[in-house]
């Protein structure tokens, strides 16, 4: 049987992980997704081809942000970044509209 110190211990750190995985998952999809809408609302091409050129590198900006939220040991900063910076990047594609 394990000393209750360490059983909370576990908790808290399986938890942490949760929280992180959470984080890279859904929060790295959010900001990714909201990103490369803002690059093709911002590039100055058709906006079928800017479409295409938003998406391509949001799936590589995708997977670093999401090797990020392991790599950083502080999951503050990770939950801070990812959700600070997809909110951000919903507000500037919020504020600039649709494309006309």
């Amino acid at each position: 049987m394990m000393p209750a110190a360490r059983t909370r211990h576990i908790r808290v750190a399986a938890l942490a992980m949760v929280a992180r995985c959470f984080t890279a998952f859904f929060g790295g999809y959010a900001l990714a997704a909201l990103v490369a809408t803002l690059v093709a609302r911002l590039l100055p091409i058709a906006r079928v081809d800017a479409t295409v050129w938003a998406m391509i590198p949001g799936f590589l900006f995708y997977a670093v942000v999401g090797l990020w939220c392991f790599h950083e040991p502080r999951l503050a900063r990770v939950a801070g970044g990812v959700w600070g910076a997809a909110i951000l990047a919903g507000a500037a594609v919020w504020l600039l509209g649709v494309r006309p």
